[in-house]
């Protein structure tokens, strides 16, 4: 950050270190490592895509790498309260098989202080790869304002990006 650069981890191999059941360490202790570490943004998991993971592990980590006070919630796999204190929070990043119909998950599960990273999901549009990041952005700032209108997206997600593509 110093030198302006911003430092990417991304998960490539995570699974070689944190998907061993004889050895290795959760993903949780390699989040928190990599958070202090310097890491600015991070693979966390996605719910979604191919990149899946469990919907409440998920949500933990996410509120690991970016919320400064983290309450005890076994549910998402916190098992004791953390203060980050002043320690910089990282983004978590959503990628690997998202695409425009995720995009009312992505919205629901990160909120609005993430990366969501697109690759096949907008290079594959039919029309281009122009208006598949057309259509991401669409979508996201649709989703966004239904959310904040206190739509369901889980429920209407795909009506609210049928209603933005009409314009």
């Amino acid at each position: 950050r110093d030198n302006g650069l911003l430092l990417h981890i991304h998960r490539a191999m995570h699974a070689v270190i944190d998907r061993q059941k004889n050895h290795g360490m959760h993903f949780r202790v390699l989040a928190k490592a990599l958070r202090m570490s310097g890491g600015d943004h991070i693979h966390g998991g996605t719910v979604v895509g191919k990149l899946e993971g469990e919907r409440e592990m998920t949500l933990g980590f996410v509120d690991l790498l970016r919320d400064d006070f983290i309450e005890k919630d076994r549910s998402r796999g916190i098992f004791f309260t953390q203060d980050w204190v002043s320690m910089p929070g990282v983004l978590p990043v959503a990628s690997g098989g998202i695409h425009v119909w995720h995009m009312p998950a992505l919205t629901e599960i990160f909120g609005d202080d993430s990366v969501l990273q697109f690759g096949g999901g907008t290079l594959g549009h039919p029309w281009g790869n122009a208006p598949g990041a057309v259509a991401n952005r669409v979508a996201l700032e649709a989703c966004v304002q239904a959310r904040n209108e206190g739509r369901d997206l889980a429920r209407e997600g795909n009506n609210i990006i049928r209603e933005a593509s009409k314009w």
